[in-house]
C-alpha cells in the first residue's frame, strides 16, 4: 500500500483530505508543522469552543490535529522548523518591505516549507505522497503535470500554488479539489471530527494583528526609516510618512493627510525613505516584468500567449498577453490598464481553468 504524509493544520480542510486519502488506498501519517511560536487560546464565553483567529501552530491546533489522526489510525508527527521558517519566510518578509516591496509570505511558505522541507521528511519516511487541504486539482497523465484551479470558485487556492515545480507536483495531492467548502464542512461533521465547525485561519499567521509595520519595527527597524517625505511626481513634498515600509502600492486610506480629491501610493523609494502621491490615473499601467518565473503548462513559451492574469491574491482576472523574454523573465501585457500593480506580488497567469505559470511582479 503507498504511503501519504498529509499536512495538517489542526482545521477542518487538512483533516479531510486526511480521511479522504485513506478512501483512496493510502497508508496516511499526519505530521504538522510548528513553524513559529504565536498561540491563540479557546473561547471560553463561545459555544463552538473557538474564537476567530489570525494565527497557526498553537497547542489547540496541534491538539485538534493529533486528534483526528487518531481517529483515522494514523500516526501524528510535529516537526519543528521555526528556525527555516524565520529565515526563509519571516526575514525575507521583512526584507522585502524594507525594500519598498509589497512581498506575499504564503507564497514562500508553500515553496521553502510545505512542498520542500515537508515533501523530503515525507521522503525519508517512505512516503510517495504529499497531501494538503489546499483548494486546487492536479492532473496527470500527459506529457506534463498540470495544476487547475478548484471547483469551489470562492476557496480557490490555485494563485499560491503557481510556484510548484513538476516534481513536486508529481507527488501532491489535493483531496479538496473537487469539492465546496460546504461539503468539506458537511463531510468532517459525518466523521464526527472536533474542528468541524472551526473557522478558517486568517491573513499572515506570524502577525496575527495585521500590524506588519509594529511588527517590523520590533525587529529593529532603523530610526532613520521610519519618517520620511510624502512626494507628488514632481518631487514636491506633500507632509511625513511614519515609514516607508507601512504603504503599498494603490493604498488610499491611513495616510494621514488631507487633499482636495483623493490620493494614492504610486512608488515608494526605500533609498531616499519617500512616498509617492498622486491621483488614481497615476497608478495606471498597461505592462508588468515578471521575474523568478515558473511555469507549469510548458516548460517554455516559444511565442506570445493569450492569458488570463491575476496580480494579487483573491483578485479578478483580466485578458493580457505574455511573452517569454529569457530563460528566467516574462514580460506582461495588459489589454486594458490596470491599476496598483505592486512590484514584490505574484502575478499568476491562467488559460481557462489551468495555471500556465507566474512570476513575482518588478518594480
Amino acid at each position: 500500500m503507498p504511503q501519504a504524509l498529509i499536512a495538517m493544520s489542526g482545521g477542518v480542510d487538512s483533516s479531510a483530505a486526511a480521511y479522504l486519502m485513506q478512501q483512496a488506498g493510502y497508508d496516511c501519517l499526519g505530521a504538522m508543522m510548528k513553524l513559529w511560536d504565536g498561540a491563540h487560546a479557546p473561547d471560553a464565553e463561545n459555544e463552538s469552543r473557538y474564537k476567530p483567529t489570525r494565527t497557526c501552530c498553537s497547542l489547540e491546533d496541534a491538539q485538534d490535529a493529533r486528534s483526528v489522526a487518531t481517529r483515522l489510525g494514523m500516526p501524528f508527527y510535529v516537526f519543528n522548523y521555526t528556525e527555516a521558517f524565520n529565515a526563509q519566510v519571516i526575514e525575507k518578509f521583512c526584507a522585502a518591505y524594507l525594500a519598498g516591496l509589497t512581498p506575499n509570505p504564503c507564497l514562500d511558505c508553500n515553496k521553502y516549507m510545505k512542498f520542500d522541507l515537508l515533501l523530503q521528511r515525507g521522503n525519508l519516511l517512505g512516503c510517495s505522497a504529499l497531501a494538503t487541504g489546499h483548494y486546487a486539482r492536479v492532473e496527470r497523465g500527459g506529457s506534463r503535470t498540470l495544476l487547475r484551479k478548484a471547483v469551489d470558485a470562492h476557496k480557490d487556492q490555485s494563485y499560491v500554488l503557481y510556484m510548484l515545480t513538476q516534481a513536486q507536483l508529481a507527488q501532491t495531492h489535493f483531496p479538496l479539489g473537487d469539492m465546496t467548502k460546504a461539503a468539506v464542512r458537511d463531510l468532517a461533521k459525518e466523521l464526527g471530527f472536533w474542528n468541524a465547525k472551526k473557522p478558517d485561519s486568517q491573513d499572515i499567521c506570524f502577525v496575527p494583528d495585521g500590524d506588519y509595520g509594529t511588527m517590523l519595527e520590533r525587529r529593529g527597524v532603523h530610526e532613520t526609516h521610519k519618517h520620511g517625505d510624502f512626494i507628488d511626481a514632481d518631487g514636491n513634498i506633500l507632509g511625513q510618512h511614519n515609514g516607508q515600509y507601512r504603504y503599498t502600492i494603490g493604498q488610499r486610506k491611513g495616510l494621514g493627510l488631507a487633499f482636495d480629491a483623493p490620493r494614492y501610493v504610486l512608488a515608494k523609494d526605500p533609498a531616499q525613505n519617500t512616498v509617492t502621491l498622486g491621483r488614481h490615473e497615476e497608478l495606471a499601467r498597461r505592462d508588468c516584468t515578471l521575474r523568478d518565473i515558473n511555469l507549469i503548462a510548458t516548460a517554455q513559451l516559444d511565442a506570445p500567449l493569450r492569458v488570463r492574469a491575476r496580480t494579487r491574491y483573491h483578485q479578478a482576472e483580466f485578458a493580457a498577453t505574455v511573452e517569454q523574454t529569457d530563460a528566467d523573465t516574462l514580460r506582461l501585457h495588459f489589454d486594458a490598464p490596470q491599476y496598483a500593480i505592486a512590484p514584490g506580488q505574484a502575478a499568476v497567469l491562467y488559460d481557462g481553468d489551468y495555471v500556465v505559470g507566474g512570476g513575482t511582479i518588478q518594480g
